[in-house]
């Protein structure tokens, strides 16, 4: 089988570090990196999609040469390639410091999605960037981490909008070859290939692998000749609908990830699961034990004290249940294998609450796992009110479910111009501010930034963003000569002058991305104000089941095209990580307004507040923790019974007008909105270090860990 490096003849041995670099996603983080591949060829690295892999593949020989013999350009490789090969080799940072002799101990981090970079299309959304940025986060403290997923052929959803409005799939089969995907061998130099054990029919699964930094991401594809057409479908995209595909998938992924680092000889001493869907997991680690002749209730009792499940999801049509008939299909030869019978096995799934519903993942994984935790404060709040039924004889405020508040991997999120305008400021107090980045002192020095500096880069940024959204219609109007009207809902006549609101989240009823058309001449008048406009940016996708979510879109692409909203309501199609980079940099506001209490996080206003972006949004999730008074608006009840909207349609129409659109047109004589750039300002200093994937990390760390150290311990003994 050829190597990676056969496949790239053509790249000068002088600057073959390129490869190396391309193929970890350390440069996703790093824009000095990014530079270094843009710097070979602007339109190649445009063309590639900002994809280094491809564009190694794709760029003629000539402009690498010219590459070679550019002294300016090899002083700057030399750099960064010094600084990743350092990076690579150093294994302490942070938590060998604070864990001395602890770093053998590995953890692995099990989860269906992964958002790390659009090249790599593993995420739906919320949960996947969240795995994403944890894994990124490792990488850089030196936490000894290792991590499955699922290698989707198909990625989640392209999405496509109709004339109509009408969302349909646009599929697209994923080229492994242009992706810093690589293949797993085995022994043999033969891709690797493993047989998840004790599922009949058969299911073979290939091992691919991604290098975080650090961290080794290890992915399952069923994709293969080995299986049969339906087994092959088993990895082509996320959450499937059907529930035995469903249920063969979770299948795959916890008993199958097991088998696999079983396979590549990877010793873990504790787990991490993000969310119920790989909890078969804790069941491969008890049959394990169990094998061995350990007795059920001690493998039990040894894989609870050393598991940690995160749950993030406070509606109950979101955990997974399976069928009685469908887990006697496949787990028949399991039952036993565990030293228990049918009985003793579907109690373990059972709701106590619901117990014909059938097999819960989430109950399996409360069950199996020593420690629980909700995703903010109010979420771990709810999801003790969800399962209090597992733990009948404790008063509520007992429930063992704590709450660790998601953040968001700040080098990936916020945008480079920003970080430079940082450094420039930083750099006599805190030169090293981006190591500190979890200490809420040194921002303090954002107030220093003068308000003209803070303001022209946030414009820029807006301009960015608009004609980033013009460039994509005029490429997709190229190729498939789309109708003119759609230049009305997909931003050809947005204004960087006019204060822009973005709303960019999943397409699900809850989130309500219908609520701000409530009263529709109301918003009319908002929109098309002669003096103070408005202008609204949408991107998200519904699931492809959800037609409710559907309806709301097309919904909203109708009210679009009215021509008294003057073009000013854009809709931007495919929402995909890289469209989130523009949105939560470029847009003035950044509007949030689900049911409460069913929001159990929203990382998303975490990336637009640490970028300046001001969070407008109902009193859920992280809000509740963020909103300080000075860093944005909230508004509508943290709760309340029945049909809110037209409360809480009403309260946000009035803080529009009188707060938040007097407020960013009120320029001084410089044409700079200072009382704006105020809370910008705040915004960035009271986000950034609370909401980070650091010190979130760090909680999961000096949480659990010394509790897993020391069950991992006794267990040796």
């Amino acid at each position: 089988m050829k190597t990676i490096r056969d496949q790239y003849t053509h790249i000068p041995f002088r600057i073959s570090g390129l490869l190396d670099l391309a193929y970890n996603l350390w440069w996703s983080w790093h824009p000095e990196v990014r530079i270094l591949f843009k710097q070979l060829n602007q339109e190649a690295w445009k063309a590639s999609i900002h994809n280094p892999v491809r564009m190694l593949r794709d760029i003629p020989a000539e402009f690498l040469e010219a590459a070679e013999n550019n002294a300016e350009y090899l002083r700057r490789y030399d750099i960064i390639m010094n600084r990743f090969r350092r990076y690579l080799k150093s294994h302490c940072g942070w938590f060998g410091d604070q864990y001395p002799g602890k770093e053998s101990l590995t953890i692995a981090y099990f989860s269906a999605e992964y958002g790390l970079h659009h090249s790599l299309p593993f995420y739906a959304g919320g949960l996947g960037f969240l795995a994403g940025d944890h894994l990124k986060e490792c990488s850089d403290l030196g936490v000894p981490l290792v991590a499955v997923g699922f290698m989707y052929s198909e990625g989640y959803l392209h999405q496509h909008i109709q004339a109509d409005g009408w969302q349909t799939a646009a599929k697209e089969h994923l080229e492994r070859e242009a992706t810093p995907l690589k293949r797993v061998l085995n022994w043999d130099g033969d891709h690797l290939v493993v047989q998840v054990p004790y599922v009949e029919p058969a299911i073979f699964v290939a091992v691919w692998k991604v290098d975080v930094g650090n961290v080794p991401l290890y992915l399952l594809d069923t994709d293969i000749p080995l299986n049969d057409k339906e087994t092959r479908r088993i990895s082509s995209s996320l959450y499937m609908s059907d529930r035995e595909e469903r249920l063969r998938q979770e299948i795959v992924l916890g008993i199958g990830g097991r088998k696999v680092l079983r396979t590549l000889g990877i010793e873990y001493s504790a787990v991490h699961l993000n969310e119920g869907h790989p909890a078969f997991a804790l069941l491969e680690r008890i049959r394990e034990r169990t094998k061995n002749g350990i007795p059920f209730e001690k493998a039990v009792q040894q894989v609870r004290g050393t598991s940690v499940f995160t749950t993030h999801t406070p509606v109950a049509a979101g955990h997974d249940v399976f069928s009685t008939e469908l887990m006697d299909k496949y787990f028949g030869a399991y039952y036993g294998e565990l030293g228990i019978d049918r009985n003793q096995f579907l109690a373990l799934g059972a709701h106590p609450d619901f117990p014909d519903n059938g097999f819960n993942m989430t109950v399996l994984a409360l069950r199996l796992s020593g420690y629980h935790n909700g995703v903010s404060k109010k979420h771990g709040a709810v999801t003790r009110q969800m399962w209090r039924g597992l733990w009948q004889d404790r008063n509520e405020d007992q429930i063992p479910i704590d709450a660790i508040t998601n953040g968001v991997h700040l080098p990936t999120w916020m945008n480079p111009r920003i970080q430079d305008l940082l450094d420039s400021h930083f750099y006599y107090v805190a030169p090293n501010w981006q190591e500190e980045h979890d200490d809420e002192t040194l921002w303090n020095l954002v107030d220093e930034i003068p308000d003209k500096d803070l303001w022209d880069l946030h414009l820029q940024l807006k301009n960015k963003l608009i004609n980033r959204i013009r460039e994509r219609k005029r490429v997709k109007w190229i190729k498939e000569r789309d109708d003119v009207p759609n230049f009305i809902t997909e931003g050809l006549f947005l204004n960087p002058s006019v204060l822009t609101i973005g709303f960019a989240r999943r397409f699900a009823t809850y989130k309500r991305a219908d609520l701000i058309f409530h009263d529709l001449d109301r918003l009319k008048k908002i929109i098309s104000n002669r003096w103070r406009p408005v202008q609204i940016i949408f991107a998200g996708k519904a699931h492809q089941s959800d037609y409710e979510g559907k309806r709301i879109l097309q919904k909203i692409y109708q009210f679009a095209r009215q021509p008294e909203f003057e073009g000013r309501i854009a809709i931007v199609e495919d929402y995909s990580e890289q469209t989130a980079q523009y949105l939560v940099h470029g847009v003035d506001v950044w509007l949030n307004n689900p049911l409460p209490p069913m929001e159990a996080c929203g990382t998303s206003g975490m990336k637009a507040g640490i970028n300046g972006v001001l969070n407008l949004s109902i009193p859920d999730g992280w809000w509740l923790e963020g909103f300080n008074g000075r860093n944005g608006w909230t508004f509508g009840a943290e709760s309340g019974e029945g049909d809110r909207d037209v409360a809480d349609a009403a309260a946000l129409y009035e803080i529009l007008e009188r707060e938040v659109i007097p407020l960013y047109y009120s320029s001084s004589l410089d044409a700079i909105p200072h009382g704006w750039v105020k809370m910008m300002k705040e915004s960035i200093k009271s986000i950034a270090p609370r909401f980070c994937a650091r010190r979130m990390v760090k909680d999961y760390v000096n949480n659990y860990y010394p509790k897993l150290v020391s069950s991992a311990d006794a267990e040796r003994m």
